[in-house]
């Protein structure tokens, strides 16, 4: 069957069920906030605090990656009102590079990117988090940790709805229980004004420029997750307008939570002791409330967790279908089911291989790996504004790019600066990186052959 629905040697068409465009604004935003907050605010200000060790500097670098993220964002959202379709970042490669950079952005995003981080938030969840309430053994925990992605495999499959209103649920938890953080610590605890001036940076200027930039890969990573909603696009109602809102209202609300989580951080604890700090919420929170205030931080990453991984599995299989659907991938996952109108087969071969990758536990390494090739697929994305302007001149564009061109050159050197460093301080993860990712190109050239 070619991607237009015809079966090859045919000019009748084929009826084939489409995805229905349900998404509203808010859940585009509940989409984008429970993907990016994950577990990263909780132990990401340790990594940048040990590096720049000034608290200005720190904030800075918060400031700095939430900037970036937002430039990023300003990209895709001009990118999805032009191009509102299922699969999001593989529609945008697609049309400004062709179909195989596109195929091996969704390859690597299917076998490593999203199928990892859903393995790495299931056995986080299983093994760090829950025993905190519930002794597991170290079978109990890949019981848990296969049943976490079986029940949010389950939820997905029978409705976008079901799924994006479960995130909804999750983010407004994660939402309040960051708030209450911030609340807690600033009215009941002790704070150190000094702490957000002292002390300044010790070393030298070129120390500074590598620490900093090592800090605001750290802090990326943090943001990293706002791209996902432009996955789930062909399911956005008037997406033209939702979509630029949705992407760059999610992304703003995520920067001011997290400045004000690190500021909160920093009313307590110096830089000195964030910086060794392995859990510096549940610290904080030990502060502000007692050991009440640990359990709640522990329980509220549960759900964080949850709700990540939700994430993932309500957006990534779309990109799995729209490949399908251009005849790149195993034919079934272009199946949409007649009752509950998802890629059901996409969801289902998701969750078998992030359970696959949780039992092995081969997920942590892999996922290092491919940060080298993530960044240059984000850098090309971007660059699609650019591309596609000129490529596609004719195509509607109800939003365009703030700032244009700098802003995307701008998030296109930043991910750039970040493929390039991990080439030279990680040279055999970068290598290894760009084997899976290379791996699909025998893939590639067999669907090709193919369709």
């Amino acid at each position: 069957m070619s991607p237009h629905g015809t079966v090859a040697g045919s000019a009748a068409p084929v009826h084939r069920p489409e995805l229905p465009r349900v998404l509203s604004l808010i859940d585009v935003v509940g989409i984008l906030v429970g993907s990016v907050i994950g577990s990263g605010i909780f132990i990401v200000p340790a990594t940048i605090a040990a590096e720049v060790q000034s608290p200005l500097l720190m904030l800075t670098v918060w400031v700095v990656g939430g900037v970036l993220s937002f430039f990023g964002a300003l990209a895709f959202a001009e990118l999805g009102a032009a191009y509102p379709s299922a699969g999001g970042m593989y529609v945008y490669l697609r049309e400004a590079y062709g179909p195989l950079i596109a195929f091996l952005f969704g390859w690597t995003l299917f076998l490593v990117i999203d199928s990892g981080a859903v393995a790495t938030l299931a056995m986080a969840f299983a093994s760090k988090y829950l025993p905190y309430f519930v002794p597991l053994t170290w079978v109990q925990i890949k019981i848990v940790a296969l049943v976490f992605v079986a029940l949010l495999v389950g939820v997905n499959y029978v409705g976008v709805r079901y799924g994006a209103t479960l995130q909804n649920i999750l983010t407004a938890i994660k939402f309040a229980a960051i708030l209450a953080v911030v609340g807690a610590v600033f009215v009941f605890a002790d704070g150190q004004p000094r702490n957000y001036v002292e002390p300044a940076w010790q070393g030298t200027p070129m120390g500074l420029v590598g620490a900093f930039g090592v800090a605001l890969v750290a802090s990326l990573w943090a943001y990293k997750g706002w791209e996902a909603v432009s996955f789930s696009a062909g399911e956005v109602k008037m997406p033209q307008r939702v979509l630029p809102l949705g992407l760059l209202g999610g992304t703003a609300l995520i920067i001011v939570l997290y400045l004000a989580t690190n500021l909160a951080y920093l009313w307590v604890f110096s830089t000195t002791e964030i910086a060794g700090s392995s859990r510096i919420a549940s610290d904080a929170m030990n502060v502000a409330l007692g050991p009440i205030g640990a359990g709640f931080i522990a329980l509220a990453i549960l759900f964080s967790m949850f709700g990540a991984a939700n994430g993932n599995i309500l957006t990534a299989p779309r990109v799995f279908f729209a490949m399908a659907r251009d005849g790149l991938f195993f034919k079934r996952l272009a199946n949409v089911h007649e009752r509950f109108l998802t890629p059901h087969v996409s969801i289902v071969a998701l969750g078998i291989w992030a359970a696959v990758l949780s039992v092995s536990g081969t997920f942590e390494q892999l996922a290092t790996y491919v940060v080298f090739g993530q960044w240059i697929f984000f850098g090309l994305t971007v660059g699609a504004v650019i591309v596609l302007r000129k490529k596609q001149p004719n195509v509607t564009r109800p939003y365009r790019t703030w700032g244009y061109p700098v802003t995307p050159l701008v998030f296109i050197a930043a991910a750039l600066y970040i493929s390039f460093n991990t080439l030279f301080t990680q040279p055999w993860n970068a290598l290894a990186g760009l084997l899976i990712i290379g791996s699909g190109i025998p893939a590639y050239l067999f669907w090709r052959h193919k369709a």
